[in-house]
């Protein structure tokens, strides 16, 4: 399994999201894409992925990946979302990365 299919799954189970609709090509629903972007943020900070990588991990673009990181950074001034996307990256650490928390 590919480190950008094992951040859809982490992601999909904890959002409770279909990964079948995050790893969807076509245009999804707005928290669809938000979970989506918080994947490939993560996949691309925490794993070191390049975007052009990312991109094709979730059938997406390296612009389209471009677009998410600066999204969820932006969302990360709020301090609830922040806090979510922090367990995010915790989880694909240790699930991914192997990594001790």
């Amino acid at each position: 399994m590919s480190e950008c299919e094992a951040v859809i799954d982490i992601v999909s189970a904890f959002f409770n999201v279909s990964g079948r609709e995050i790893r969807n090509p076509t245009r999804s629903p707005a928290p669809v894409a938000r979970v989506r972007q918080i994947g490939m943020y993560a996949a691309h900070t925490v794993l070191q992925i390049p975007m052009k990588n990312v991109g094709c991990g979730f059938a997406r673009d390296r612009t389209t990946v471009q677009h998410a990181v600066n999204l969820v950074e932006d969302w990360r001034e709020d301090r609830e979302f922040d806090g979510i996307v922090d367990q995010v990256e915790r989880l694909v650490r240790v699930l991914v990365r192997r990594e001790q928390i």
